[in-house]
């Protein structure tokens, strides 16, 4: 009986660090997203866990399925194109995509899958330490978060044939 009820504190003990461990997130930014016609598609936050950046993404009325989203250079979100985010956020000279070896960009992000009903939560990692990827990201000229019509490949420089940029959004420091 004792051995029982010491176990069970041992796990309950190691449940707690878990779970503090996972909601132990920083929010650095918001960026408020929009489509060109400034309907709200919902939102993304850039957080940081330890040297680790996460962007949570939650998003209404985006068309379903798989969607690239990246961090683009500018903080400018012209309608109706959002030519004005410029290119993807890439501080490093690297080449497009995740699974391309000379890259990935700072700005790439895995695909967003987005639900048939359009409403959809995502968290992806940045790949790339804060300590690097903070100062660029929150640069004179800010970063814009768009989402494109299609999915990215992972490695077609420079934007993985993603398509035009149908959401956009500013990057706002918290």
């Amino acid at each position: 009986m004792l051995r029982t009820a010491a176990a069970l504190v041992s796990a309950m003990a190691l449940g707690a660090c878990t779970t503090a461990g996972m909601n132990n997130q920083t929010p650095l930014g918001t960026a408020d997203l929009r489509f060109a016609d400034g309907r709200s598609a919902g939102t993304a936050t850039l957080m940081r866990s330890g040297e680790t950046l996460l962007m949570q993404v939650s998003v209404s009325g985006v068309p379903s399925g798989s969607r690239a989203i990246h961090l683009h250079t500018t903080g400018q979100c012209t309608a109706p194109d959002f030519e004005s985010a410029g290119p993807h956020l890439n501080p490093f000279g690297r080449q497009h995509g995740l699974a391309d070896p000379a890259g990935p960009h700072l700005g790439d992000l895995p695909n967003l899958n987005v639900r048939a009903s359009g409403v959809t939560t995502a968290r992806m990692e940045i790949a790339d330490n804060a300590a690097r990827a903070l100062p660029n990201i929150f640069d004179a000229d800010g970063t814009a978060v768009i989402i494109h019509a299609q999915a990215d490949d992972n490695v077609t420089d420079p934007a993985g044939n993603a398509g035009s940029r149908i959401v956009c959004g500013v990057l706002r420091r918290s």
